[in-house]
Protein backbone atom coordinates (compact mmCIF):
# COMPACT_ATOMS: atom_id res chain seq x y z
CA UNK A 1 0.00 0.00 0.00
CA UNK A 2 1.22 3.64 -0.56
CA UNK A 3 2.81 5.43 2.73
CA UNK A 4 2.06 8.63 2.15
CA UNK A 5 3.15 9.55 -1.12
CA UNK A 6 6.83 7.94 0.43
CA UNK A 7 7.56 5.29 -2.05
CA UNK A 8 6.80 2.35 0.71
CA UNK A 9 4.29 -0.59 0.00
CA UNK A 10 3.32 -2.33 3.28
CA UNK A 11 0.43 -5.03 2.61
CA UNK A 12 -1.68 -4.74 5.59
CA UNK A 13 -4.64 -6.98 7.05
CA UNK A 14 -7.35 -5.26 8.65
CA UNK A 15 -6.07 -4.68 12.37
CA UNK A 16 -6.71 -7.69 14.88
CA UNK A 17 -5.52 -8.50 18.39
CA UNK A 18 -3.94 -11.62 17.46
CA UNK A 19 -1.43 -10.23 15.31
CA UNK A 20 -0.62 -7.40 17.39
CA UNK A 21 0.29 -9.59 20.09
CA UNK A 22 3.49 -10.99 17.49
CA UNK A 23 6.69 -9.54 18.61
CA UNK A 24 7.38 -7.52 15.20
CA UNK A 25 8.67 -4.34 15.82
CA UNK A 26 11.75 -2.22 16.43
CA UNK A 27 14.35 -4.09 17.61
CA UNK A 28 16.30 -1.28 19.46
CA UNK A 29 13.03 -0.92 21.75
CA UNK A 30 13.29 -4.37 22.42
CA UNK A 31 16.44 -4.66 23.97
CA UNK A 32 15.70 -1.55 25.61
CA UNK A 33 13.08 -3.05 27.03
CA UNK A 34 14.97 -6.11 28.24
CA UNK A 35 17.50 -4.05 29.26
CA UNK A 36 15.40 -2.33 31.74
CA UNK A 37 13.94 -4.83 32.87
CA UNK A 38 17.28 -7.00 33.82
CA UNK A 39 18.88 -4.20 35.55
CA UNK A 40 15.50 -3.35 37.21
CA UNK A 41 15.35 -6.42 38.86
CA UNK A 42 19.75 -6.41 39.46
CA UNK A 43 19.41 -3.58 41.61
CA UNK A 44 16.44 -5.19 43.84
CA UNK A 45 18.24 -7.98 44.24
CA UNK A 46 21.48 -6.44 45.13
CA UNK A 47 18.77 -4.31 47.98
CA UNK A 48 17.52 -8.05 49.26
CA UNK A 49 21.13 -9.81 49.34
CA UNK A 50 22.16 -7.30 51.80
CA UNK A 51 18.94 -7.25 53.48
CA UNK A 52 17.09 -4.11 52.47
CA UNK A 53 13.35 -4.39 51.29
CA UNK A 54 12.53 -2.81 48.13
CA UNK A 55 8.52 -2.09 47.94
CA UNK A 56 6.70 -4.41 45.43
CA UNK A 57 4.10 -1.44 44.04
CA UNK A 58 7.49 0.36 43.04
CA UNK A 59 8.20 -2.96 40.95
CA UNK A 60 4.78 -3.41 39.23
CA UNK A 61 4.87 0.05 38.47
CA UNK A 62 8.13 -0.41 36.69
CA UNK A 63 7.07 -3.78 34.75
CA UNK A 64 3.96 -2.59 33.55
CA UNK A 65 6.04 0.93 32.23
CA UNK A 66 8.48 -1.07 30.08
CA UNK A 67 5.70 -3.68 28.91
CA UNK A 68 3.76 -0.65 27.76
CA UNK A 69 6.59 0.75 25.56
CA UNK A 70 7.38 -2.95 24.77
CA UNK A 71 3.55 -3.18 23.16
CA UNK A 72 3.73 0.23 21.64
CA UNK A 73 6.99 -0.17 19.85
CA UNK A 74 7.54 -3.98 19.30
CA UNK A 75 4.53 -5.89 18.15
CA UNK A 76 2.25 -5.43 14.82
CA UNK A 77 0.90 -1.99 16.62
CA UNK A 78 3.69 -0.84 15.35
CA UNK A 79 3.13 -1.24 11.85
CA UNK A 80 -0.14 -0.02 12.04
CA UNK A 81 0.84 2.89 13.06
CA UNK A 82 3.09 3.63 10.28
CA UNK A 83 0.02 3.34 7.89
CA UNK A 84 -2.83 4.80 10.34
CA UNK A 85 -2.92 8.09 12.22
CA UNK A 86 -5.17 6.58 14.71
CA UNK A 87 -3.22 3.95 15.42
CA UNK A 88 -0.32 6.43 15.56
CA UNK A 89 -2.34 8.33 17.98
CA UNK A 90 -2.57 5.80 20.20
CA UNK A 91 1.15 4.79 20.17
CA UNK A 92 2.29 8.54 21.36
CA UNK A 93 -0.35 8.63 23.57
CA UNK A 94 0.83 6.06 25.43
CA UNK A 95 4.98 6.53 25.04
CA UNK A 96 4.67 9.89 25.98
CA UNK A 97 1.90 9.57 28.81
CA UNK A 98 1.31 6.18 29.95
CA UNK A 99 4.30 4.85 29.70
CA UNK A 100 6.39 7.79 31.91
CA UNK A 101 4.03 7.73 34.65
CA UNK A 102 4.52 4.07 35.49
CA UNK A 103 8.25 4.25 35.15
CA UNK A 104 8.48 7.25 37.03
CA UNK A 105 6.20 5.01 39.79
CA UNK A 106 8.69 2.74 39.88
CA UNK A 107 11.37 5.17 41.45
CA UNK A 108 14.28 3.90 39.20
CA UNK A 109 16.77 7.29 40.69
CA UNK A 110 16.05 6.07 44.20
CA UNK A 111 16.62 2.41 43.23
CA UNK A 112 19.75 3.00 41.38
CA UNK A 113 21.45 5.35 44.86
CA UNK A 114 20.07 2.85 46.74
CA UNK A 115 21.73 -0.17 44.97
CA UNK A 116 25.14 1.58 43.72
CA UNK A 117 27.89 1.41 46.91
CA UNK A 118 29.59 4.31 47.73
CA UNK A 119 33.52 5.20 46.08
CA UNK A 120 34.52 6.52 49.96
CA UNK A 121 35.41 9.37 50.97
CA UNK A 122 37.39 11.92 48.45
CA UNK A 123 36.65 9.30 45.00
CA UNK A 124 33.94 9.37 42.51
CA UNK A 125 32.09 6.58 41.67
CA UNK A 126 28.83 5.91 39.61
CA UNK A 127 27.02 6.70 42.49
CA UNK A 128 28.73 10.60 43.20
CA UNK A 129 28.04 10.91 39.57
CA UNK A 130 24.34 10.60 39.45
CA UNK A 131 23.85 12.75 42.52
CA UNK A 132 26.20 15.14 40.94
CA UNK A 133 24.39 14.85 37.54
CA UNK A 134 20.75 15.61 39.70
CA UNK A 135 22.48 18.49 40.76
CA UNK A 136 23.74 19.71 38.02
CA UNK A 137 22.45 23.48 36.22
CA UNK A 138 21.84 21.77 33.32
CA UNK A 139 19.33 19.08 34.68
CA UNK A 140 17.94 21.77 36.78
CA UNK A 141 17.00 23.63 33.68
CA UNK A 142 15.63 20.68 31.93
CA UNK A 143 13.09 19.58 34.48
CA UNK A 144 12.02 23.24 35.15
CA UNK A 145 8.12 23.89 34.60
CA UNK A 146 9.35 26.82 32.42
CA UNK A 147 10.92 24.70 30.17
CA UNK A 148 8.86 21.07 30.59
CA UNK A 149 5.35 22.68 29.94
CA UNK A 150 6.59 24.03 26.61
CA UNK A 151 8.46 21.44 25.59
CA UNK A 152 5.74 19.00 25.67
CA UNK A 153 3.15 21.32 23.70
CA UNK A 154 5.92 22.20 21.03
CA UNK A 155 5.74 18.03 20.61
CA UNK A 156 2.66 17.94 19.83
CA UNK A 157 2.16 21.15 17.59
CA UNK A 158 5.77 21.69 15.97
CA UNK A 159 5.55 18.90 15.05
CA UNK A 160 1.87 17.40 13.44
CA UNK A 161 1.58 20.91 12.07
CA UNK A 162 4.88 21.30 10.80
CA UNK A 163 6.66 19.31 7.91
CA UNK A 164 8.57 17.75 10.25
CA UNK A 165 6.46 14.99 11.28
CA UNK A 166 6.04 13.73 7.44
CA UNK A 167 10.08 14.37 7.29
CA UNK A 168 10.47 11.92 10.09
CA UNK A 169 8.09 9.60 9.21
CA UNK A 170 10.01 9.11 5.99
CA UNK A 171 12.54 6.78 7.60
CA UNK A 172 13.00 4.34 10.03
CA UNK A 173 15.65 6.18 11.75
CA UNK A 174 13.09 9.23 12.04
CA UNK A 175 10.03 7.42 13.26
CA UNK A 176 12.73 5.46 16.11
CA UNK A 177 13.93 9.21 17.00
CA UNK A 178 10.45 10.54 17.03
CA UNK A 179 9.25 7.63 19.44
CA UNK A 180 12.29 8.33 21.73
CA UNK A 181 11.31 11.82 21.78
CA UNK A 182 8.18 11.32 22.99
CA UNK A 183 9.20 8.98 26.05
CA UNK A 184 11.76 11.51 26.85
CA UNK A 185 9.18 14.57 27.06
CA UNK A 186 6.91 12.15 29.15
CA UNK A 187 9.36 11.63 31.67
CA UNK A 188 11.04 15.18 31.68
CA UNK A 189 7.65 16.58 31.88
CA UNK A 190 6.23 14.15 34.73
CA UNK A 191 9.44 13.61 36.86
CA UNK A 192 8.79 16.61 39.13
CA UNK A 193 5.22 16.85 38.72
CA UNK A 194 5.31 12.69 40.52
CA UNK A 195 8.03 14.30 43.21
CA UNK A 196 8.97 10.28 43.28
CA UNK A 197 12.54 10.10 42.57
CA UNK A 198 15.14 12.79 43.75
CA UNK A 199 15.30 15.39 41.55
CA UNK A 200 16.69 19.55 41.05
CA UNK A 201 12.91 20.60 41.32
CA UNK A 202 10.56 19.49 44.09
CA UNK A 203 7.30 21.67 44.17
CA UNK A 204 4.62 21.65 46.69
CA UNK A 205 1.38 19.33 45.53
CA UNK A 206 -0.67 21.91 45.11
CA UNK A 207 1.70 23.36 42.27
CA UNK A 208 2.20 20.05 40.65
CA UNK A 209 -1.59 19.52 40.24
CA UNK A 210 -1.17 23.31 38.91
CA UNK A 211 1.68 22.42 36.07
CA UNK A 212 0.06 19.06 35.72
CA UNK A 213 -3.08 21.03 34.18
CA UNK A 214 -1.18 23.43 32.97
CA UNK A 215 -0.29 21.00 30.02
CA UNK A 216 -3.23 18.60 29.17
CA UNK A 217 -5.52 21.09 28.24
CA UNK A 218 -3.22 21.64 25.41
CA UNK A 219 -3.84 17.74 24.82
CA UNK A 220 -7.34 18.56 24.45
CA UNK A 221 -6.99 21.48 21.79
CA UNK A 222 -4.83 19.44 19.43
CA UNK A 223 -7.12 17.11 19.58
CA UNK A 224 -10.09 19.07 18.83
CA UNK A 225 -8.06 20.87 16.19
CA UNK A 226 -7.88 17.51 14.43
CA UNK A 227 -11.60 16.46 14.49
CA UNK A 228 -12.64 19.60 13.73
CA UNK A 229 -10.62 19.41 10.33
CA UNK A 230 -12.36 19.46 6.85
CA UNK A 231 -9.64 18.03 5.03
CA UNK A 232 -6.41 15.48 6.23
CA UNK A 233 -3.89 17.52 7.79
CA UNK A 234 -0.77 15.10 7.81
CA UNK A 235 0.33 13.81 4.56
CA UNK A 236 1.92 10.92 5.62
CA UNK A 237 -2.09 9.19 6.36
CA UNK A 238 -3.47 11.33 3.50
CA UNK A 239 -4.23 8.26 1.34
CA UNK A 240 -4.56 5.24 3.16
CA UNK A 241 -4.88 1.69 1.83
CA UNK A 242 -8.90 0.61 0.87
CA UNK A 243 -8.26 -2.56 1.99
CA UNK A 244 -8.10 -1.09 5.95
CA UNK A 245 -11.66 0.35 5.07
CA UNK A 246 -11.13 3.78 6.38
CA UNK A 247 -10.91 7.11 4.84
CA UNK A 248 -7.76 9.64 5.30
CA UNK A 249 -10.60 12.31 7.41
CA UNK A 250 -12.38 9.28 9.48
CA UNK A 251 -8.77 8.17 10.54
CA UNK A 252 -7.95 12.00 11.40
CA UNK A 253 -10.83 12.30 13.16
CA UNK A 254 -10.46 9.01 15.36
CA UNK A 255 -7.15 10.23 15.68
CA UNK A 256 -8.23 13.52 16.96
CA UNK A 257 -10.75 11.79 19.52
CA UNK A 258 -8.00 9.50 20.94
CA UNK A 259 -5.96 12.58 21.45
CA UNK A 260 -8.92 14.34 23.28
CA UNK A 261 -9.77 11.25 25.38
CA UNK A 262 -6.74 9.79 26.39
CA UNK A 263 -5.31 13.01 28.28
CA UNK A 264 -7.50 12.03 31.00
CA UNK A 265 -6.33 9.19 31.94
CA UNK A 266 -2.98 10.11 32.92
CA UNK A 267 -4.14 13.40 34.57
CA UNK A 268 -6.62 11.25 36.53
CA UNK A 269 -3.96 8.73 37.25
CA UNK A 270 -1.37 11.24 38.52
CA UNK A 271 -3.61 13.24 40.59
CA UNK A 272 -4.21 10.56 42.34
CA UNK A 273 -0.86 9.63 42.74
CA UNK A 274 -0.10 13.32 44.74
CA UNK A 275 -3.25 12.53 46.62
CA UNK A 276 -2.06 9.69 48.37
CA UNK A 277 1.81 11.23 48.34
CA UNK A 278 -0.20 14.15 50.27
CA UNK A 279 -1.63 11.98 52.42
CA UNK A 280 1.36 9.65 53.32
CA UNK A 281 3.40 13.21 54.23
CA UNK A 282 0.94 14.75 56.11
CA UNK A 283 0.43 11.41 58.48
CA UNK A 284 4.22 10.95 58.30
CA UNK A 285 4.28 15.23 59.37
CA UNK A 286 1.74 14.44 62.56
CA UNK A 287 3.60 11.28 63.64
CA UNK A 288 6.79 13.10 63.85
CA UNK A 289 5.03 15.94 66.12
CA UNK A 290 3.66 13.00 68.26
CA UNK A 291 7.21 11.70 68.42
CA UNK A 292 8.14 15.38 69.43
CA UNK A 293 5.72 15.53 72.26
CA UNK A 294 6.27 12.38 73.67
CA UNK A 295 10.14 13.69 73.43
CA UNK A 296 9.43 17.17 75.25
CA UNK A 297 6.59 16.44 77.33
CA UNK A 298 3.88 18.39 75.00
CA UNK A 299 6.44 21.67 76.20
CA UNK A 300 4.99 23.09 73.27
CA UNK A 301 0.86 22.41 74.01
CA UNK A 302 2.13 23.41 77.34
CA UNK A 303 3.84 26.93 76.21
CA UNK A 304 1.08 27.40 74.50
CA UNK A 305 -1.69 27.27 77.23
CA UNK A 306 0.34 29.40 79.46
CA UNK A 307 0.34 32.09 76.88
CA UNK A 308 -3.63 31.41 76.23
CA UNK A 309 -3.59 31.86 80.56
CA UNK A 310 -1.55 35.09 80.33
CA UNK A 311 -4.01 36.40 78.25
CA UNK A 312 -7.05 35.47 80.05
CA UNK A 313 -5.27 37.51 83.14
CA UNK A 314 -4.59 40.18 81.54
CA UNK A 315 -8.16 40.93 80.73
CA UNK A 316 -9.43 40.32 84.23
Amino acid sequence: MDHGGHGMTMDLPPFTLGRGLEFTGEPFFLVGCLLALTLYAAAVARLRRRGDAWPLPRTVAWVLGVLSVAVTMCTALNEYGMVLFSVHMVQHMIISMLSPILLLLGAPVTLTLRALPSAGRGRKGPRELLVALLHSRALRVLTHPGFTIPLFIASLYGLYFTPLFDFLMGSAAGHLAMMVHFLMVGLVFFWPIMGVDPGPHRPGYLMRMLELFAGMPFHAFFGIALMMASEPMIATYANPSASLQVTALSDQTAAGGIAWAFSEIPSVLVLLALVFQWHRSEEREARRRDRMADRDGDKELAAYNAYLASLQARQQ
